[in-house]
């Protein structure tokens, strides 16, 4: 297929658009390459799609709504999936104007290129952050998400009710995937896994916000693309016992699906840390802190009905995945 994959600089991206590209795929990739955190890691990961002939790079903003137009005008993709975006709960307190800008005028360009150019398929990153107040454990897509406690998960929140609209209206095919704390080689500097094996190695400490009584569903790399794909590969149909009298939030009249995508599992930060630390063979030293202002204590997912939908099936044991990443880390920056 010919796939349109936006964000193919980002962690997420780049690693779908090698699985895409290794299976035969023609991967259009586009990517701003902003400043957000380090560029030249934004580039190493480019690096890795552009030996690919069927890869093409594109260096283009979502928001800017006469190059998107361009764009499905000339490569005609047959399916989208959309994970550019402004991310980062904590950056949202600071430049809000960021996240309105890239994750709600550019999804608006994305769905309209799909409605325009008869897209048979578009995926688009979601948050767990949507879930915001709600305490119901695990996290259910047919919960209630009105309540996000950041901007950043307004603006998922927003992506959501916009792929609605275009589902209902134009019957354009939209599946959201709420996704669960990934992490793995190749990930944002601005993680938490990123941040405290750099410190630790570094001797500095470390920032541990709720007094480390956060609980996180970790969920690897590779098992997040591979939801992806499995997403990717099978269309939204519209559910036809969906009732306006009971309304379910996660599916539709329309062609419209909204997944938890998470390994299932959560894990104290405290322990996240202790991996960490066992796969250095140092101690980390810990400072305290309270929680801020846009974070959630726990996020854990239900992700039954991606299971039974797309047979998805995390399998990556977070000790298995922190050692991945301990090990990418060194070689990458010759630690």
């Amino acid at each position: 297929m010919r796939v349109l994959v936006t964000g193919t600089a980002g962690f997420i991206g780049s690693t779908l658009a090698i699985q895409l590209l290794e299976r035969g795929d023609e991967v259009i990739g586009v990517d701003n390459l902003n400043d957000y955190y380090e560029v030249a890691l934004k580039e190493a990961r480019l690096a890795r799609l552009t030996v690919y002939p069927n890869f093409t790079d594109i260096r283009l903003s979502v928001e800017d709504r006469a190059g998107m137009e361009e764009l499905f005008e000339k490569y005609k993709p047959q399916r989208v999936v959309h994970l550019a975006a402004q991310a980062g709960v904590r950056y949202s307190l600071e430049n809000p104007h960021a996240y309105i800008d890239s994750n709600i005028v550019g999804f608006m360009n994305i769905l309209e290129g799909c409605r325009h150019h008869k897209v048979e398929n578009l995926v688009y990153a979601s948050s767990s952050s949507v879930y915001g107040a709600n305490e119901s454990m695990p996290f259910s897509v047919h919960d209630n998400v009105d309540h996000p406690v950041s901007l950043y998960a307004a603006t998922k929140k927003t992506n959501e009710l916009m792929a609605h609209t275009y589902s209902h209206l134009y019957g354009v095919p939209t599946t959201g995937l709420r996704f669960f704390t990934v992490y793995g080689p190749w990930g944002r500097p601005d993680m938490a896994l990123f941040l405290f094996t750099k410190s630790i190695l570094d001797g500095k400490p470390i920032d541990v916000f709720n007094y480390g009584n956060h609980r996180r569903d970790f969920t690897y790399i590779d098992d997040i693309v591979e939801g992806v794909i499995r997403t990717l590969d099978q269309i939204a149909t519209p559910n036809t016992e969906w009732d306006g009298q009971n309304p379910d939030p996660g599916t539709s009249k329309a062609p419209y699906r909204i997944y938890n995508i998470g390994s299932n599992n959560p894990c104290e930060l405290l322990r996240y840390i202790e991996v960490i630390e066992e796969c250095l063979g140092k101690k980390a030293e810990k400072n305290l802190l309270p929680l801020q202002p846009g974070d959630v204590p726990d996020t854990y997912a239900n992700v039954d009905d991606l299971i039974k939908d797309v047979d998805y099936k995390p399998s990556t044991p977070l000790e298995e995945g922190i050692a991945k990443f301990v090990a990418w880390y060194r070689e990458y920056y010759k630690v």
